[in-house]
């Protein structure tokens, strides 16, 4: 005979519960602030490894770019300088809209390395040059670590972390929609 464990209950609630937490929550103001302001930093960051891309937003200076995800909103101004500076604007030259809803469902794209769905909105040519950048600019988190502990320890820790990145990526690819957990391949 089998017994019901007394935490049943718990197995039942918890996904209920923990998706109106995710729903609701709402990180404080200065949170949100210095995060975007980190995340312009890392983008330079990464923008000033790649001379091609600096010159092609040099082009775009002063235009208006905000990217939109649910509640998250992002206004960029390329510099003369090729970088990318932190707007605060009414209006905008591109608008760029993440048309996926679920965090979830967005994570998985971006970790098959698919591009998420995207309305445009605004100047073409501003959209081909942010779609060039998106295609062509990537992070060398390699070399980044080699400054910090060494040529040789860098290479090791970035090998593992691209085959992290596979098991992670055919983990979500067999986890994909309309795919059930368990189903015999």
């Amino acid at each position: 005979m089998a017994t019901q464990s007394p935490f049943s209950w718990a197995a039942q609630a918890l996904p209920d519960m923990v998706s109106q937490m995710a729903a609701n929550f709402q990180p404080p103001a200065w949170v949100v602030d210095e995060s975007v302001n980190r995340l312009v930093l890392f983008l330079n960051h990464v923008l000033m490894s790649e001379p091609e891309a600096m010159a092609r937003l040099a082009r775009q200076k002063g235009q208006r770019i905000e990217l939109v995800w649910d509640r998250i909103q992002l206004q960029l101004t390329p510099t003369p300088a090729g970088l990318l500076e932190r707007g605060r604007f009414d209006g905008f030259d591109l608008r760029l809209s993440v048309t996926e809803e679920s965090p979830v469902s967005l994570a998985s794209a971006l970790a098959r390395g698919d591009k998420p769905k995207v309305r445009i909105e605004g100047d073409v040519q501003l959209a081909a040059e942010v779609n060039w950048l998106i295609d062509h600019v990537r992070w060398d988190a390699e070399e980044d670590l080699a400054r910090l502990v060494g040529d040789a320890a860098a290479h090791s820790l970035a090998q593992a972390a691209r085959k992290a990145m596979q098991a992670l990526r055919g983990f979500v690819a067999q986890r994909a929609p309309g795919t059930s957990v368990g189903a015999a391949a």
